[in-house]
């Protein structure tokens, strides 16, 4: 990470995220100092190193108001995403000598030239190391899901995981996110003495995954019971 790069350094490292997760905060060091908002992280830090997706919430997020609060002559790096930089505003800044410096690996025709920027080739996700890393990522989460049915960064799926209860039985199942679907299955499983030790169930727009552990295994008249529910897509059982 980063931040712990730059904390073995001796830097001081602050930082904002309105949307860290538990699992994100867990992974941080306690050394690195959390921030109100982003206008708090610009008026004190010398270098600013941005690291958010481009959404509609943080198109244009660097911009003249951004950078009007931004501490005198800071070094802006910008690894994320073109589109969350405004380059009219930028250069601006640049041409006032508020902001110092601007790195970036999105070589954007405007902003080519300028002794103040270091514009370098997007290649980040091409080298041999992050394609190594994100082959062993997949495969590691295609394994997850195969062996336990939790599901991570998929593309239409929410994300869910639930640890194995001891000595039970996993039954996964998915289904169009509408109601009573997992009322249904419960009843199936009630009326057939299977009890559900741990479950959890989570949706993502119009799909919903399920995750079930369960005392014994159910019979496969029960399975074909839970998959003639209406709006359940799959059901496996691990």
């Amino acid at each position: 990470m980063v931040a712990d790069m730059a904390l073995a350094m001796g830097m001081t490292v602050v930082g904002f995220d309105p949307v860290l997760s538990i699992d994100a905060a867990w992974r941080l060091s306690n050394e690195v100092s959390r921030m109100e908002n982003l206008q708090s992280l610009l008026a004190r830090s010398d270098y600013v190193s941005l690291h958010v997706p481009a959404v509609d919430t943080t198109r244009h997020m660097i911009n003249d108001d951004t950078l009007a609060v931004i501490k005198p002559g800071a070094v802006l790096l910008n690894f994320a995403r073109d589109a969350i930089v405004d380059p009219a505003a930028l250069l601006r800044s640049l041409d006032a000598g508020r902001l110092g410096r601007y790195v970036c690996d999105f070589p954007e025709p405007e902003l080519l030239g300028n002794p103040k920027i270091i514009a370098m080739p997007h290649i980040g996700a091409s080298t041999e190391e992050s394609e190594e890393n994100c082959a062993v990522m997949a495969a590691n989460q295609l394994v997850d899901y195969l062996e336990n049915g939790n599901i991570t960064n998929s593309v239409n799926y929410p994300k869910i995981a639930m640890e194995r209860s001891p000595g039970t039985v996993r039954i996964t199942f998915a289904n169009e996110n509408v109601s009573g679907v997992l009322g249904k299955v419960l009843s199936i499983l009630a009326d057939n003495r299977v009890n559900v030790v741990d479950m959890v169930n989570k949706s993502r727009g119009e799909l919903a995954f399920n995750l079930m552990d369960v005392e014994s295994g159910p019979d496969a008249a029960v399975i074909e019971a839970i998959r003639g529910v209406a709006h359940v897509i799959r059901v496996r059982v691990i």
